[in-house]
């Protein structure tokens, strides 16, 4: 799962038993050399499905990390880009591999209490929600609600869930449950529950947010088995 040059075990210990901010302060400078870092192939999948929503202007990266989002959101946005992040070594990490000066700003900020006005046409996320515990979302989504122009689109990608009895589904089980022992028994939390996630219960909560609701399809990313999309390109539209 992991690249040679990537973190040890001991290292993801130590990551694991810290709160969320440190432990991605530490993570950080072998992030991108983990799995938790969003595929190249969803990522182009994303750019090119925003690119036939038309240009926009100005774009927000949500809880962006070392800035692999920041690469979509300069393929589609005219003027300037933000990344946002809580973990000030994500940020300094994605400050100083950035290949492009003058149109991206870092900032770090609490996602559930950006510091921004009304100014942005898009704001994506990537893999972040599982940070989020469910009775945060409605918050969180009403922060990202604040942020958009009128029209302004919220994009992510959410890919299907294992199938029940898969290897992935067991994995993803076991993940999820070792998490809440350790929560349970060890102080500072590290909330990460992905099987909290679910697209019916988010889109129903980003429409009572004042948000209407598409779905499209990320065919780069493939299908599986039984034909349905491995990837699904979720855009709410503030109305």
């Amino acid at each position: 799962m992991f690249a040679p040059q990537g973190p040890t075990v001991r290292e993801l210990a130590v990551q694991a038993l810290s709160s969320v901010e440190h432990g991605y302060d530490l993570l950080a400078p072998k992030f991108d050399l983990t799995p938790y870092r969003t595929p190249d192939v969803v990522l182009d999948a994303v750019a090119h499905a925003l690119s036939e929503l038309g240009p926009v202007d100005y774009g927000l990266d949500l809880c962006c990390g070392t800035g692999a989002g920041l690469d979509v959101l300069r393929q589609v946005c005219r003027e300037r880009v933000v990344g946002v992040d809580f973990s000030a070594g994500m940020l300094e990490v994605g400050r100083a591999r950035a290949d492009v000066a003058g149109r991206t700003d870092w900032v770090r900020a609490d996602a559930r209490a950006l510091p921004f006005s009304a100014a942005f046409d898009l704001v994506v996320s990537f893999g972040a929600f599982g940070h989020f515990l469910p009775r945060e979302r409605p918050g969180l989504f009403a922060q990202v609600r604040s942020v958009l122009r009128p029209g302004g689109r919220f994009a992510f990608p959410i890919a299907a869930p294992p199938r029940p009895g898969s290897a992935g589904y067991w994995a993803l089980l076991a993940f999820d449950s070792a998490m809440r022992v350790r929560n349970a028994v060890w102080r500072p939390q590290f909330v990460m529950y992905y099987r909290d996630f679910k697209l019916s219960a988010v889109r129903e909560e980003l429409i009572r947010g004042g948000f209407s609701v598409e779905l499209r399809e990320l065919p780069e990313v493939g299908r599986r088995a039984d034909g349905t999309p491995r990837c699904r390109l979720v855009v709410a539209t503030a109305v």
